[in-house]
Order: structure tokens, then sequence, then C-alpha cells
């Protein structure tokens, strides 16, 4: 079996296993440049170098010459067309327009699969960027997955070769850190696997127990000189500001995004 890997702009090569390709990410506000130039260290040291080509972090139709052009110049044989996990910084929204560029042509091609879905994007959307990314592609690499099936089923349904993504050894904080940007349903699958369980995962709300201020919290931001929580009715009062606001609208925001993989409710007594 051939393994790559996949690393970044601060990793150190002389650390590096002794594996044939390796992946370099570019991540939103990171320069091409240094990507292209690590590129270049690469394969100096005998690897196969795949930069990956973020079209959402790319510029405009200039910037990805140059992009290119310092690639070939470092040889660099193969990259890795993707749409990207950033809003658009310019003329680029998804990985098609990259490749219809035709800039591209002498490289071999890697496109991103997600057999489980994606964050940004429908799957009704996703099956039909697949499908008209392939002419242009030699392989897929799928997003990293806790389970089989959906690899199982979606390598099933491919005519080109399927690269499985995987994840590295890392602690437990930084699998569930990593699993919420490539999608809910990772960080879902990853706890019903730590807990050898097949329920699904569900989220429920209710009036009560908001109330998350302590004693000291109270005393040192409101002025208050609490020595324990008031016996009368006060005990079930607490005081918000816009932070509170905002971080609630945005958590209710974020489980309404997913609420196709994770259900919702609202319930009362």
């Amino acid at each position: 079996m051939n393994f790559s890997l996949e690393i970044g702009l601060k990793t150190n090569l002389s650390n590096l296993p002794k594996v044939k390709d390796v992946y370099i990410t570019l991540l939103p506000g990171e320069d091409f440049r240094q990507v292209a130039e690590k590129a270049k260290e690469l394969a100096n040291l005998s690897f196969n170098p795949v930069p990956h080509f973020p079209a959402r972090s790319i510029k405009n139709l200039d910037i990805l010459k140059d992009y290119v052009m310092r690639c070939k110049d470092g040889g660099v044989k193969q990259a890795l067309v993707i749409g990207g996990s950033a809003q658009p910084v310019g003329d680029f929204h998804c990985s098609l327009q990259l490749l219809e560029t035709g800039l591209f042509e002498g490289f071999r091609i890697g496109i991103a699969g997600h057999p489980d879905g994606s964050p940004d994007i429908s799957d009704s959307d996703l099956e039909k960027a697949m499908k008209d990314k392939k002419p242009y592609a030699d392989y897929i690499v799928t997003q990293w997955l806790m389970e089989s099936d959906p690899i199982i089923k979606f390598v099933s349904k491919q005519t080109i070769p399927v690269h499985v993504g995987i994840t590295g050894p890392m602690k437990v904080s930084g699998l569930l850190k990593f699993a919420n940007t490539v999608g809910a349903k990772n960080s879902i699958n990853f706890i019903k696997s730590k807990k050898r369980s097949k329920k699904d995962v569900k989220i429920s709300f209710d009036e009560y127990q908001p109330w998350y201020h302590s004693i000291e919290f109270m005393n040192e931001h409101f002025n208050s000189d609490i020595k324990d929580w008031p016996k009368a009715h006060p005990i079930l009062e607490d005081q918000y500001n816009l932070l509170d606001c905002l971080l609630v609208g945005t958590v209710i925001n974020t489980f309404i995004n997913n609420s196709h993989i994770v259900k919702i409710a609202c319930m009362a007594q």
C-alpha cells in the first residue's frame, strides 16, 4: 500500500518519512510563493511535491499564472486543485474555473472528493461539480472519515482512481478541531465511534439552565457584592450583554446550517 503525506509551510522537511508524494497546503492568508518555494525544496530532496491550488484563495488569473509557473520552474509535476474553505478573495469561486484555464496542462491533476458531504456546498451541487471536474482529473483525493461505508459507496461510483484521506497521529482535542473544519458529519461520527454507539446525535433547546455567570464573574463585571445567590425570585434571572447575544446567535446559526446532519428542536414545559 502506498501512502502520501500532507504538510504545511512550517513543516521541517528533515523530519519527513520516506514517502514519495508530499502534498503542501495553501491555507487562507498564506503566500503562494512560499508554497512554490517549499515545493522546490521537496523536489530537490527527491520527493514528488503536490502543491494545493485552492480556488477561493487565489485572487486572479495573473496570480494563478505566476503560481503555476513558479511550481513548474521548481520541478512540480503534480497538483491538487480544490475549491478551498475560505470565502473567495478574488475572481475564482470553484476549482472548475482553475481547471478550465488550461494552465495545468502537463500536470498530473488531483481533485477533491467529499464522500460525507461538505459544509460549504450542498450534496446536489457537490455531485454536479464532481461530474464537471472529472474530465480534467487523473485521480480524486477524499476528505478523511471515521467510518468506511461512505468511502466504499463513494469509490464504487467513480471512474478514476480514489486516494482515501486519513488522519495522522494527533490528540483527541486536535482531531475534534480538525473534524469541525471538514464537516459536521465527521465530528458526529467521531463521537459515535468513541462511544461505540449507533444512535444518532440530536440537539434540543429549552429555556432552562442558560445561566453560566459565577458569583465571582458577577462581582467582577457588574460591581456586585454577592456573598451567596439570593433566595428569592432573582435566582431565575441573569444579566446578559451583546456578547452573549452574538455568541448564542452564532451557535444557533451554525446548528441551523448543519440541521440536515444534526436535527435540532426547541422545547418547553
